[in-house]
């Protein structure tokens, strides 16, 4: 009778399978398939330059991606971390070059101020009780415009690597033996690390997660949901300031009013690693890997001649396969 009782087979209950999760291996296969596909179509791909490319890209993007899956987690979501990025960026650059100030000041005002339009995303979700998805557009459209005020409408550049000031550059890429490393993937790796414990064994991620399982019955339970719901949303403005920090150290110039459309990528990488919309499910290594499977298509389509547009359509289709299968999963729960 037990036997006839159990999930799955022989596949998904194996251990080893049923420890890292069955949509994390599916994931890994699929950057298997995708670096193997796109090196056999362009010798171009294999080459080094493009894995620092790859990284680069992911930095920013794999920031972004950590702090919306709390909000995800809770079942809400951040829509201004793209926007906000570039503006935190704008601000901590212009403070640096224009103001002269420490870039080590500078690169604190940039995660401040991030962590502010946190405070701000997690007072109107959480106390106002105003629906994430048009609170967070709010401050989507606030932080566009922010970021051209402060720097006038101008491009904004962050000390370059030769400078005496651009040492922060080597916290995510240093030249060795001729070539750039890219060792920022050790600071993501250490964050990833940091906040899946953060997430899994603190009194605080477990309370993220119970909010997003079951909003009523946990504050029915005398958990107190407007603190760590608003909890939810600083990180993911700590880590939109922290990614600013990234696009700062990875691009020569930031222009003003862009960065609409970055969110979704970082929403898709973490949906992709198996952090639900509905709420109550995610894990950080999982977005992790999920960015890698869109930093992957942005830097491997342009080597089959894709351009832009086909990008963002194919990038699109992916999004809405992930939401799809994500649908899938709660409807087969909710079954069980």
């Amino acid at each position: 009778m037990g036997d006839n009782n159990k999930k799955g087979n022989a596949f998904t209950n194996n251990p080893i399978v049923r420890a890292i999760g069955v949509q994390k291996i599916v994931v890994v296969l699929v950057i298997i398939i995708l670096a193997l596909f796109f090196s056999a179509m362009s010798p171009a791909f294999r080459k080094y330059p493009t894995l620092v490319s790859l990284f680069d890209y992911s930095y920013y993007i794999s920031f972004m991606a950590i702090g919306v899956t709390f909000c995800l987690i809770t079942g809400g979501n951040d829509l201004s971390i793209g926007t906000g990025m570039i503006c935190y960026s704008l601000f901590g650059g212009y403070l640096i070059t224009k103001m002269h100030v420490p870039v080590a000041v500078g690169m604190a005002a940039t995660i401040l101020f991030g962590m502010a339009i946190g405070v701000i995303n997690g007072f109107l979700v959480a106390v106002l009780d105003i629906p994430p998805f048009i609170a967070t557009l709010g401050t989507m459209m606030v932080t566009r415009g922010l970021g051209s005020i402060v720097t006038g409408g101008m491009s904004i550049s962050w000390p370059p690597a030769n400078a005496a000031n651009g040492w922060f550059r080597s916290i995510f890429k240093i030249k060795g033996d001729g070539k750039m490393l890219p060792v920022g993937f050790l600071l993501v790796l250490f964050l990833v690390i940091v906040m899946s414990i953060f997430l899994n064994k603190s009194r605080p991620g477990r309370y993220i997660i119970a909010i997003g399982s079951n909003k009523e019955a946990t504050r029915l339970s005398g958990i107190k949901v407007v603190k760590y719901q608003m909890l939810a949303y600083i990180i993911s403005g700590f880590f939109a300031g922290l990614a600013g920090i990234a696009y700062g150290a990875t691009f020569q110039s930031i222009a003003p009013g862009t960065g609409a459309g970055l969110e979704l990528d970082a929403i898709a990488g973490a949906i992709i690693g198996g952090t639900s919309m509905t709420g109550g499910v995610g894990t950080i290594s999982g977005t992790l890997l999920g960015v890698f499977v869109m930093s992957l298509l942005k830097t491997g389509l342009p080597f089959i001649g894709l351009q832009a547009n086909w990008q963002q359509i194919i990038t699109g289709l992916v999004l809405i396969v992930a939401i799809f299968i994500d649908v899938l999963k709660n409807k087969r729960a909710e079954r069980r």
